[in-house]
């Protein structure tokens, strides 16, 4: 989702794909995106650069969340809306008290500060809107811990459901963790733990192991594709019609640690790009292409976006 060409990659990310939609339809929703992972270690050591993939812009990582049921109760708990809308009300009566007794130059400054809080009174008020969609959505609130199938699975339906309710227009959702030796609990797929990074370093040695675990990682997509494709919006689409929604798999060949030839999904939609088989990605297209035409975006106002200038023929529809 980088947007800046691959050999520039130490200096900076810059926004990533997320974001800049944001900028343009992510404005009228409670959260212009939405990060999540499925790294749910409590003990990492890896840098926090490796385990995001969404970054607001030069050296701003857009940290993701993790814990299903407090993405929960961030997305849908009402009581804690309320509990902060209290103490925003609060705050805001004291600062219009004081704000009358102070002098032009800090009066200034408190206005800033009002202007802070603002939007997030008015991301209050959408939740609060959205009430009764959020019954209607029937999501539950999740168990403190899941298997990892059932994990994986919940993170996606959060992610869907805030897409379905409007809680935001733009998501992404980071599947496989970066633990690079500690072994990962793979609960409903593998039989033991593994190491996903030392994997793929010695695919000869876990082939099959491998292949489980690709195998579900696929049908996790095409569950949420699914899922997507049985909700109805308006003018007899679907929320699948209405969405870019793309997997990205496979983009590193693990022996070599190189990114020139791996494979990719493409993106899924009907009202925007037909879902296709995976294709191997070769030197000459880059992997911003694979993932759509990023120039021809109706929210990209660019002619070029990292090293992607145009279409791969008979990649769209």
């Amino acid at each position: 989702m980088c947007s800046v060409r691959g050999q520039e990659l130490r200096l900076s990310a810059l926004p990533t794909l997320d974001h800049i939609a944001a900028d343009s339809i992510g404005r009228a929703t409670p959260y212009s995106t939405l990060e999540l992972s499925c790294n749910d270690h409590k003990n990492n050591i890896e840098s926090i650069y490796f385990d995001n993939m969404s970054w607001y812009n030069t050296g701003h990582v857009a940290p993701s969340m993790r814990n299903a049921r407090k993405v929960y109760d961030r997305l849908f708990g009402t009581r804690s809306n309320t509990r902060f809308r209290n103490i925003t009300d609060l705050a805001l009566g004291n600062a219009r008290g004081l704000q009358r007794r102070l002098s032009t130059s800090d009066r200034r400054k408190f206005d800033e500060y009002l202007e802070s809080i603002r939007p997030i009174e008015k991301r209050m008020d959408r939740i609060d809107s959205m009430k009764s969609k959020l019954a209607a959505a029937s999501i539950k609130r999740p168990a403190e811990h899941l298997p990892r199938n059932e994990y994986i699975h919940l993170m996606g339906d959060l992610l869907v459901t805030s897409l379905q309710i409007g809680i935001t227009n733009v998501g992404s959702l980071m599947v496989g963790p970066e633990r690079w030796t500690t072994p990962t609990n793979w609960e409903g797929i593998l039989d033991k733990p593994h190491s996903h990074h030392a994997m793929t370093h010695a695919p000869q040695n876990h082939l099959e192991d491998l292949l489980k675990l690709d195998r579900f990682h696929v049908s996790a997509y095409a569950r949420l594709l699914k899922r997507m494709d049985g909700i109805e919006e308006a003018g007899g689409t679907t929320l699948l019609d209405n969405t870019i929604f793309t997997l990205g798999a496979g983009w590193a060949m693990g022996p070599r640690t190189s990114t020139t030839t791996c494979h990719w999904s493409s993106p899924a939609g009907r009202g925007n790009a037909e879902a296709g088989p995976a294709r191997p990605l070769q030197d000459r297209h880059t992997t911003v292409q694979s993932l759509a035409d990023p120039v021809a975006l109706p929210w990209n106002q660019t002619q070029v976006y990292a090293d992607s200038t145009g279409t791969i023929t008979g990649v769209l529809a």
